[in-house]
């Protein structure tokens, strides 16, 4: 992703559209049934990519929604990343397998810096590294545990992996429409050699600029949920931002 792409996020729970409150599964606001209108809609938008969390994988740790991932895949003609529960090498081949073109790994990315290596090295770009922090610090397991990694070293040590691509989400704005932390997403950027994506906070139009303008090219786009499923902004808007 060379220009600055808006991706829409959705979030699995039991087979159902949700989005969480800072990641905790009992705020869960369900926003619909069906995953795969859910992400044509997206595309029919606009979307040039999209974002899946399976977040009963992520709290399971192993893939619980890989069929319908798969279905979301077929039905639609934009590349897909997934994020949630990836924890061995089987996990990430299977969904890679469903069509996916991007794995995040997380939790496991931090625990196992030889799994980390041996996954980039077999799938190179196809694998991301997603970064969920809360002040500058690493959290796992679906956001539940909080460590005392820094969470730009770990970026610069996953870059230095050859990851091609950071997911970075400050965990204590996600779903809270509170806009993002341009300071804590520009922070990462010079951290690291790869590209960034940011992903938490964004609730209005003026949240891209603000991205943009932090003038780091490795800052490629950013994820959006809670804004566009509450018709605070739209995918078109967004896109206009992004191109401007």
């Amino acid at each position: 992703m060379n220009e600055f792409t808006i991706l829409p996020a959705i979030d699995l729970q039991g087979g159902k559209c949700v989005r969480l409150q800072q990641g905790k599964a009992d705020k869960a606001t369900v926003y619909g049934d069906n995953p795969v209108a859910q992400a044509k809609s997206w595309e029919d938008q606009g979307a040039s990519y999209l974002h899946v969390v399976d977040l009963d994988g992520a709290f399971e740790g192993r893939p619980m929604h890989t069929e319908v991932i798969k279905e979301i895949c077929e039905a639609l003609s934009i590349p897909v990343e997934l994020g949630g529960g990836l924890r061995t090498e089987s996990h990430v081949a299977e969904i890679l397998d469903a069509g996916v073109q991007r794995a995040i790994l997380g939790t496991k990315a931090l625990e196992t810096e030889g799994f980390t290596k041996g996954l980039i090295k077999e799938f190179g770009e196809r694998i991301a590294i997603g970064i969920d922090a809360k002040n500058s610090l690493v959290q796992i397991s679906g956001w539940v545990d909080t460590t005392k990694i820094n969470a730009y070293e770990f970026g610069k040590q996953v870059s230095d992996m050859g990851a091609a691509t950071i997911i970075y989400t400050d965990t204590s704005r996600d779903g809270m429409l509170s806009g993002v932390n341009g300071e804590a997403m520009a922070t990462m950027c010079d951290a690291v050699s790869c590209d960034v994506i940011a992903s938490g906070g964004v609730t209005s139009l003026d949240d891209v600029p603000t991205l943009k303008k932090l003038g780091r090219k490795n800052l490629t786009g950013v994820i959006v949920g809670k804004a566009l499923y509450d018709g605070r902004v739209t995918l078109a808007e967004l896109n206009q931002e992004a191109k401007a």
